[in-house]
């Protein structure tokens, strides 16, 4: 029962970190790429070939 007594906070600050770091990538426009992926699908420099060619 004492292992909880450690295992709950930790987990809770943890969570909290995380979901900071979600906040503050949403706040600074980390998932804005609107043209970024029609642009690369077009693109011939960005070949997925196994081998590169």
């Amino acid at each position: 029962m004492n292992i909880l007594a450690v295992l709950i906070p930790i987990s809770l600050i943890l969570g909290g970190i995380g979901l900071f770091a979600f906040f503050w990538s949403v706040k600074n426009n980390q998932f804005e790429d609107p043209k970024g992926n029609a642009e690369r699908i077009l693109s011939d420099r960005f070949d997925d070939t196994p081998d590169g060619n």
